[in-house]
């Protein structure tokens, strides 16, 4: 899969399908040789779309220098440029949510209509669990502390009550970080990216956006709460907001969620 020059980094990226253009933004840590992805999902089979990894992450470059939250929305825009897409439909996840809103405030022509899932706009709209502040967590114990607070009703009741479950979703963790364990720059790229997602806050730009926009997330998200959601949604002009049934991995947990999600970029 190919490689491009964008900006001052070289970036990854995949695209697969056909049918509308969709530019899929990824979350923290987001690499694309994990699987499943948003290629082995149900947007696969209605839409032209285009991922990547984004700077510091995945297989795209880490240079060991600060990363903005403008840096990012003007890579995904230059990576339109790279591929000849003017404009697109853009969903953007948790952090690669925060991504998304920066891309449309800075480049409001280059998106059609916006997903913002399991995210938070910062500033007075609330900010998503400050990920920069935890230690240096080996995979289990992060996985252990992280389960509980993507889905709050996983907590220690229902671990014990569910032992060989809550193991399962540990080893899956587990086994996620050992890809492209000890390349070069690798923990550089990652403090990188959360010190810039430390710094997002695009609160009181909102209301300038003129794209229809669709916030969702789970009922029992513990890193962008229901009310940071609820924020986006007044502070959007054109935003309508759904809930769903499970946590930070709502769009994995409701069947309904990716329905809604194409029906909505299908206009």
């Amino acid at each position: 899969m190919p490689f491009t020059p964008v900006r001052d980094i070289e970036i990854y990226y995949e695209r697969q399908g056909s049918g509308p253009r969709l530019l899929y933004i990824n979350g923290t840590g987001g690499d694309l040789r994990r699987k499943p992805n948003v290629f082995d999902s149900p947007l696969a089979a209605h839409f032209d779309i285009l991922a990547f990894d984004q700077r510091g992450l995945g297989q795209s470059s880490r240079p060991d220098v600060v990363y903005t939250m403008a840096d990012y929305a003007d890579d995904a825009a230059a990576l339109l440029d790279a591929v000849g897409w003017e404009s697109c439909g853009v969903m953007g996840v948790s952090f690669g949510g925060m991504v998304a809103q920066e891309l449309a405030l800075r480049h409001p022509t280059r998106v059609d209509r916006l997903v913002l899932a399991c995210t938070s706009s910062g500033g007075l709209g609330g900010t998503s669990f400050p990920l920069h502040t935890l230690p240096p967590y080996t995979p289990a114990e992060k996985a252990r502390w992280q389960i509980p607070l993507s889905d709050i009703r996983q907590n220690a009741e229902w671990q014990a009550a569910n032992p060989a479950e809550f193991q399962a979703l540990i080893d899956l963790a587990v086994e996620g970080s050992k890809v492209g364990a000890g390349e070069p720059n690798r923990q550089i790229g990652a403090r990188r990216q959360l010190e810039a997602r430390a710094d997002h806050d695009t609160y009181d730009r909102l209301p300038s956006l003129e794209m229809p926009v669709f916030v969702c997330g789970g009922r029992y998200d513990g890193i962008a709460s229901p009310a940071n959601l609820e924020a986006l949604e007044r502070q959007i002009p054109n935003a309508r907001l759904e809930f769903f049934e499970g946590g930070h991995g709502f769009l994995m947990q409701d069947a309904r969620a990716y329905a809604r999600v194409k029906k909505f970029l299908l206009g």
